[in-house]
């Protein structure tokens, strides 16, 4: 399971919390300009924007998890299983494979508006990329520093929906997932009333209590309310530092603990493998790592962007301790 997210101060940031029980060896990966896009179903993209996120190279295509191009538009997929319908090639319209659909929209796009009007006419088809890396059912946040929506391909059709909390999680659908934050429209940031028993004298005996029922489990329902609301309720400087910062403790706020979530019959547990942050202003790519706190940063525009091959980066692992003494 996994959390994304949206987020403007001064600069905009987009980043997630990949949450598995392993990991497919990915790297922070710069794909330039002149990379050859290969298309299963459509013309290839020779040329295209450059993109910096994570992905999971693969005979030497980027297999992206989530990204982030030159122009600032970025986008992540999210774990959807049980809902998630590819419909089988012959679709229909533009045809894209899910493992495809980070790069050609990255590739082309600048603004949400314009990927809005180009998903008229796309069917994500079923198309694995090889038998070792089948097709994962996911649905993805799409987002620039105005507007974010979410994509899903259901049996009924390619879905598109405004996104005003700028959060995904995974299941149920985002209809049903925004509807529920109806439910928890009494939380508030400040000291509640006493509307119990207005005429009985009940104690504030903590601080804190106007989020008393916001949930803290780790079920994806219960990530998406409280990434909203936290998110809603952030209050934030517009420095790097200051919005690194409270990105990443937004993330931390639904992190996956080892232990908490067992997957299966088997001693797996799924653990936050990594959080990012990019600040899609400046196309620098922040994350930390299960085992390293400490934020590592890559900068796109330190690579050769009008070259052809990939600048690969693996994810630093390993707490990195600053002494003071």
């Amino acid at each position: 399971m996994c959390t994304g997210l949206s987020f403007t101060t001064a600069d905009h940031y987009f980043g997630r919390n990949l949450d598995l029980e392993f990991s497919y060896h990915e790297t922070v990966t710069v794909t330039p300009r002149n990379f050859p896009f290969e298309f299963r179903r459509i013309p290839p993209l020779s040329t295209h924007h450059a993109i910096i996120g994570i992905a999971t190279v693969s005979d030497g295509y980027p297999l992206y998890y989530d990204g982030t191009n030159e122009k600032g538009l970025s986008m992540a997929g999210l774990n959807f299983p049980d809902n998630a319908f590819y419909p089988a090639e012959g679709a229909g319209g533009t045809e894209i494979t899910p493992f495809e659909f980070i790069p050609w929209v990255l590739g082309q796009f600048e603004t949400v508006a314009q990927v809005k009007d180009a998903l008229r006419s796309v069917s994500l088809v079923d198309i694995s990329f090889s038998a070792e890396f089948p097709l994962s059912p996911l649905h993805w946040i799409i987002a620039d520093r105005t507007a974010s929506i979410v994509v899903e391909s259901v049996r009924d059709g390619l879905k598109v929906y405004d996104n005003p909390w700028g959060v995904l999680t995974n299941n149920p659908t985002f209809d049903i997932q925004s509807f529920r934050l109806n439910d928890y429209r009494h939380l508030t940031r400040r000291q509640p009333d006493n509307t119990f028993a207005p005429d009985q004298s009940l104690d504030l005996y903590s601080r804190g209590m106007g989020g008393i029922g916001l949930p803290g489990d780790l079920s994806s329902s219960s990530r998406f309310i409280k990434a909203v609301f936290t998110r809603m309720n952030s209050v934030c400087g517009t420095t790097e530092s200051e919005s690194l910062s409270q990105f990443f403790q937004i993330l931390g706020s639904v992190a996956q603990q080892r232990g908490c979530v067992q997957v299966g019959d088997e001693e797996k547990y799924e653990i936050t493998i990594y959080s990012s942050c990019c600040n899609t202003d400046r196309g620098v790519y922040y994350y930390t790592t299960y085992e390293n706190s400490q934020i590592t940063g890559v900068d796109m525009h330190r690579e050769d962007l009008d070259g052809t091959a990939l600048a690969v980066y693996p994810l630093v692992e390993g707490q990195q301790i600053a002494m003071q003494n």
